[in-house]
């Protein structure tokens, strides 16, 4: 059956990865996809799903010691049922909230033309300059933000300055890695490093301070490369000028305290965190909700603003993308069954026999989140490798490497760096770079031929940085 587990897996995930070649969203896949395992893994057997996790469950029936007198059998259903599956359902809803909170913030900020309060300060008419503007204002705006919503703005922005379609394109190709490689350093750019975070692997100080220089090395080395591929001629289209946003009768003012107000809410989030104890998705909702009550009042204070021209947070709730969260919510549940069915655990003892390096680990892993998609390679490689204490390490054969696996180790921080980082190594390896690839039409071949070796270049050398300064 495990074998069979694994099968349907890799089935799914193909399904998943050809969805605009077979026209099917890869959110219902990923749903199915979940509940399949969980099924298949109800029916695995008794004695394998003890085996499987034995420590678990004496302290499951500890816990519950009246189903000491039930057949085995039931025994393990209620394991299943109470306890594993409400365990990991719990922890993949928890994310859920934060991307439909964070996504609905970033909406509203966008929908009352809250951008325009940095792109309509761009107006440099040399390509090469405006390249390295495009590249580190995405890279910190995906910092902030995520790297999906940055390279749409950024993106969209391009249209309007950059007239000639191929020098296009070399500017889309260094926005998908700027803001790959911004959402790498910080716990709310990408959503690997939420799942990081909000699992307790990665704090939010020390994740900064240990890939912020890595992630900008990995964009620098591209950037650098790629500006001589632009000549020197100025820009053949206009600089853009600041207009008022067509979906909205606000005027600046309003606009830019919507943006401030979501940018410092999403900035406050791990705040909340280190000061209440916390999850990150109660900050998150605390802010979505308090942002919802704020656009309330100003529309009811605001009356001459026709209602059909008001973008209340009801109307943003049907703009965000929730297939996207769907997707996260399938694809979770079905790594956490292989979790709970020891498949990633022998995955795990099989690298630390073979590799047993975390550097070549995680570059592997890295390398693979440009082919398929980095939630499942993260989700994998957090169930392969608890969070080890003080007390493990000491007892562990090898207490040098187990230190890797500590909160705030180096095989989290490497693992936040090269999933992240390395989405943009192919064009379809990341959210960031299958939009700009929609916008711009840029094809996978072109992307494979004229980014893929520069991406790969940074990504090592922004590896090579972290192991120096460590």
């Amino acid at each position: 059956m495990i074998t069979a587990m694994i099968a349907m897996f890799a089935l799914g995930y193909l399904a998943i990865a050809l969805e605009h070649n077979i026209g099917i969203n890869k959110a219902p896949i990923a749903v199915a996809l979940g509940v399949i395992l969980w099924i298949m893994y109800m029916f695995l057997g008794d004695a394998e799903i003890i085996s499987a996790n034995e420590i678990d469950f004496e302290h499951f029936l500890s816990g519950n010691p009246e189903l000491t007198a039930v057949p085995i059998a039931q025994q393990c259903a209620k394991f299943v049922t109470n306890f594993q599956l409400a365990e990991h359902l719990g922890d993949t809803v928890q994310i859920v909230l934060y991307l439909i909170a964070a996504m609905a913030i970033v909406e509203m900020i966008d929908i009352h033309g809250g951008f325009s309060v940095i792109t309509n300060r761009i107006t440099t008419k040399s390509k090469r300059k405006l390249l390295w503007i495009v590249a580190f204002i995405t890279f910190f705006m995906s910092a902030v933000l995520d790297n999906m919503t940055s390279a749409i703005v950024m993106t969209m922005l391009l249209r309007k300055l950059v007239s000639i379609k191929r020098e296009r394109w070399i500017f889309a190709g260094i926005i998908i890695i700027s803001a790959n490689s911004g959402g790498a350093w910080t716990p709310t750019g990408d959503i690997t490093t939420i799942m990081l975070w909000m699992a307790e692997k990665l704090t939010t100080i020390n994740l900064m301070e240990t890939l912020f220089l890595p992630s900008v090395v990995s964009l620098i080395v591209p950037l650098s490369i790629c500006t001589f591929w632009l000549n020197r001629k100025p820009l053949a289209a206009p600089s853009i000028t600041a207009k008022q946003n067509a979906l909205s009768y606000l005027n600046r003012k309003a606009k830019l305290s919507i943006f401030l107000l979501g940018i410092f809410g999403l900035l406050f989030i791990p705040i909340f965190k280190a000061i209440t104890g916390l999850p990150p998705f109660m900050g998150a909702l605390l802010v979505f909700a308090f942002i919802w009550i704020y656009i309330e009042l100003m529309y009811n204070k605001l009356r001459d603003i026709p209602y059909q021209h008001q973008h209340r947070m009801s109307e943003v709730l049907g703009r965000i993308d929730i297939s996207t969260a769907i997707f996260f919510l399938g694809i979770l549940m079905a790594v956490s069954a292989l979790q709970s069915a020891g498949v990633l655990a022998a995955a795990s003892e099989f690298l630390d026999t073979n590799v047993r390096n975390v550097y070549v680990i995680n570059s592997i892993i890295g390398i693979m989140s440009s082919i398929v998609d980095n939630v499942p390679l993260v989700a994998g490689a957090m169930g392969m490798y608890p969070t080890l204490n003080v007390e493990a390490i000491a007892t562990a054969g090898d207490s040098a490497y187990m230190l890797n696996f500590i909160e705030d180790g180096v095989f989290w921080q490497l693992l936040a760096y090269c999933a992240g980082v390395g989405g943009s190594i192919l064009i379809i390896g990341s959210a960031a770079g299958v939009v700009v690839m929609g916008i711009e039409r840029i094809t996978f071949a072109w992307y494979l031929k004229k980014f893929s070796p520069v991406v790969l270049l940074g990504y090592f050398a922004g590896i090579l940085v972290h192991f120096i300064a460590t």
